[in-house]
């Protein structure tokens, strides 16, 4: 199934990766990840926000 949703990002004309970005739990201190798949032209506005 993943090469199925793979292929079809590639196929629509634009580029798309998959971030993944380290959260850490103000609580325990622990840090969880958070994946998400942007288009690549808005990776770093992803990474600058909190």
């Amino acid at each position: 199934m993943a090469k199925k949703v793979v292929a079809t990002l590639q196929s629509t004309g634009k580029d798309y990766a998959k971030v993944i970005k380290a959260v850490k739990n103000p609580k325990s201190g622990a840090y969880t990840f958070k994946e998400e798949i942007v288009p690549t032209d808005k990776v770093k506005e992803y990474f600058a926000k909190k």
